[in-house]
């Protein structure tokens, strides 16, 4: 519970609900309980509706609340605020590394995958979150996340409307340097390529399949009478190929960023990776910058493989802690949610290195997050006691029985019912 502690604690989570504007008078809204109640309680499923969060912030906290002052903070500043607990939470594990690159990574300092996954929302969001190449009105939010091979989660996490083209949610820039950005077809761009290269990172990206660049150097002979491909494009050339394995240099003409108007034209070189996929009997392509001396064409293809890595971190936001659980069209509740599940995730990471802390002897390929996750919600609810009770605050039976026989109580008071002339 110290760790948790120590990733939000509770004088900086007081300050930033004040500073957000969240809190504005000390009453019987709490920022520490609300936030483990809504980060733990919602984020597992254990609450799945406001009111049953609001029940349960009831029996931590000891404060019976109306319906009004616990639905009204479902504001843009209850938004503000869970936003600056996802940034205070990306920053502190960027400074606990969960893992460790191999031998073969060590000149990096990192491995990062960009990618994105929709959250389906109700029609009536379009024209805040209008979606993609839709027949019918329709409305999703695009959630944007930087992921860290070495953090073990999150390096940044960001909300835009579906129909936001990928390329736009990554801006390069010297964070890059002496990291490998994995990234998909979505942020397909020479542009982009030059800036990660200008920047001292590296890349791994799939080739595109119209690409035509042209070759101009080999990486690696081969015997026999195999065909020579320098000089010529890639595509005039493939369709010939024998060889198992293409380890080119390759140059491509790209237009740079356009300024006052104006777009230059440019020239940039990279590295072309070829291998061949005898189950799809074709060839896999990639382009890079790593250089051949750091990692063998065979190593850059199974390193683009671990952009599976992300994939795994939405199926756990999405199945494990509610990210696709957002039965409302209220968009200050719709962004709450979202932020709620990534500090659910955050979290959840945070104790996963705990725990793999303290068991050394545990080979990492076994450890699987995923698996992690199912463990963490299924103990969700004594995890959330705990937090609390480490701050000095207990429940007892008593007390429980006490706050669910005032929820109970139905607060329309001159609602008739059929039953009333029969029994009481």
């Amino acid at each position: 519970m110290m760790e948790l502690c120590a990733l939000f604690p509770p004088e900086w989570l007081r300050d930033k609900a004040k500073e957000t504007g969240l809190i504005k008078r000390e009453r019987k809204i709490d920022p520490i309980y609300i936030f483990w109640s809504l980060s733990i309680g919602y984020g597992v499923f254990l609450q799945r509706t406001l009111a049953a969060l609001k029940r349960d912030y009831e029996r931590f906290s000891k404060q019976i609340l109306s319906d009004s002052s616990w639905y009204y903070r479902f504001t843009p500043e209850l938004v503000a605020f869970l936003r600056e607990c996802v940034v205070r939470g990306v920053e502190y594990s960027a400074q606990e590394p969960g893992r460790t690159l191999s031998d073969r990574l060590s000149p990096f300092e990192d491995v990062l995958i960009q990618d994105s996954t929709i959250v389906r929302l109700h029609s009536k969001l379009a024209k805040i979150w209008p979606a993609t190449r839709s027949r019918k009105v329709a409305a999703g939010v695009k959630v944007s996340v930087l992921t860290s091979a070495v953090a073990c989660g999150p390096k940044s996490v960001a909300l835009f409307s579906e129909n936001t083209n990928d390329i736009k949610t990554l801006r390069i820039g010297p964070w890059i340097k002496d990291r490998i950005l994995l990234i998909d077809l979505g942020f397909y761009k020479y542009q982009m390529f030059t800036r990660i290269k200008e920047n001292g990172g590296y890349f791994v990206s799939r080739l595109k399949s119209n690409a035509n660049p042209l070759i101009i150097e080999t990486h690696r002979t081969c015997r026999g009478r195999s065909i020579d491909v320098r000089g010529k494009h890639l595509q005039d050339v493939l369709k010939d190929l024998k060889r198992q394995v293409l380890d080119v240099e390759v140059e491509v003409n790209f237009n740079r960023r356009a300024y006052r108007g104006k777009e230059k034209k440019d020239i940039e070189r990279f590295r072309l990776v070829a291998i061949y996929n005898e189950d799809e009997d074709k060839y896999h392509l990639y382009v890079t910058n790593i250089s051949p001396e750091l990692l063998e064409p065979e190593e850059v293809a199974r390193l683009y493989g671990a952009r599976w890595e992300v994939e795994i971190l939405f199926k756990e936001l999405k199945s494990r802690y509610a990210l696709d659980m957002v039965p409302t069209s209220n968009p200050q509740v719709i962004e709450a949610m979202i932020w709620i599940a990534i500090l659910t995730l955050i979290i959840s990471r945070k104790i996963y290195k705990v725990v793999r802390a303290l068991n050394p002897e545990v080979k990492m390929a076994r450890f699987t997050t995923l698996r992690w996750s199912n463990i963490f919600t299924e103990n969700a609810s004594s995890l959330l006691a705990g937090v609390l009770q480490h701050m000095g605050l207990e429940t007892s039976l008593k007390t429980s029985l006490e706050f669910s026989m005032s929820e109970a109580v139905d607060p329309h008071v001159n609602r008739k019912r059929f039953t009333e002339e029969w029994w009481a």
